[in-house]
């Protein structure tokens, strides 16, 4: 238990940390675009060694890979044009929030009147964090938080049907597909090829921590209950929100930090409910 409560907080730091290298890029997307980029190609062998998948695992992966350009290209306009201990916080929250309800509406999951009381709790930390701040990003954070909710329910569906890590390490690869023919036909790609040889080291690094974040998650839950696991993991948003105020010197950080904290608390009960 005590090597699953690490990895789990270990996962849920690495999380916010490429995040945050994220929000402090000269270019946010420009750093996300190369770091699952980068990812991509690290996930590729892993594909050809485990085997490939069924037809219709690679469906949902695209399918993965395609919401994940919105929330990525949202993500890097929410780091851009606003407060990182506002974005991460409502996005990760609020996605696990938007997770629950596609659980409930297209999985068949069940919600007892614990995991009712726990969303409201969610809600009103979610409600917290967006006090005071500008109106144009919350309702971006928010978008991200719906596309968030989106690939995790797609993702959640696909695990569910074709269990093993080989989805995972695929839909690292769609990403990267769907990110580079988006930045091509938008006319980046120049701007990505140009990347300095520092940048592309960094974003290296963040590209590991990525899938290192995934894989302590997965070591975690091999040795703990799920639900332990996703809880702590889901500590990130109050990490992310320390992170803000103390490395970034984000006005409102200690109220942000009381309703990042309401938020995680309500996720836990949420998850305890399940």
């Amino acid at each position: 238990m005590a090597l699953a409560t690490l990895a789990a907080l270990a996962a849920a730091v690495l999380h916010a940390t490429w995040n945050l290298v994220a929000k402090r890029a000269g270019d946010p997307f420009l750093a996300i675009w190369g770091q699952f980029l980068i990812a991509g190609c690290l996930a590729l062998p892993f594909v050809v060694v485990l085997g490939g998948l069924p037809a219709g695992a690679w469906g949902w992966a695209t399918l993965s890979g395609i919401v994940h350009l919105p929330y990525l290209t949202g993500l890097a306009y929410a780091y851009c044009h606003g407060d990182f201990s506002l974005a991460y916080p409502i996005s990760r929250g609020g996605g696990a929030l938007v997770a629950a309800a596609g659980g409930l509406l297209l999985l068949g999951d069940d919600l007892g009147v614990l995991a009712v009381v726990a969303i409201c709790i969610v809600v009103a930390g979610l409600v917290g964090l967006s006090g005071g701040a500008p109106r144009q990003q919350v309702l971006v954070a928010v978008w991200v938080a719906v596309t968030v909710g989106s690939y995790t329910t797609v993702d959640s569906h696909a695990i569910r049907t074709y269990p093993g890590v080989t989805y995972v390490f695929v839909v690292f690869v769609m990403i990267a597909v769907v990110l580079t023919v988006w930045g091509v036909a938008v006319g980046r790609g120049r701007e990505l090829r140009a990347l300095p040889r520092d940048a592309w080291r960094r974003m290296s690094l963040t590209a590991a921590m990525s899938m290192v974040t995934y894989g302590l998650v997965l070591f975690a839950a091999q040795r703990a209950a799920v639900g332990y696991v996703a809880a702590l993991r889901e500590s990130s948003v109050l990490i992310a929100s320390v992170m803000g105020a103390r490395v970034l010197g984000e006005h409102r950080g200690r109220a942000r930090q009381v309703a990042s904290g309401l938020v995680v608390a309500g996720l836990v009960l949420l998850v305890s409910a399940q």
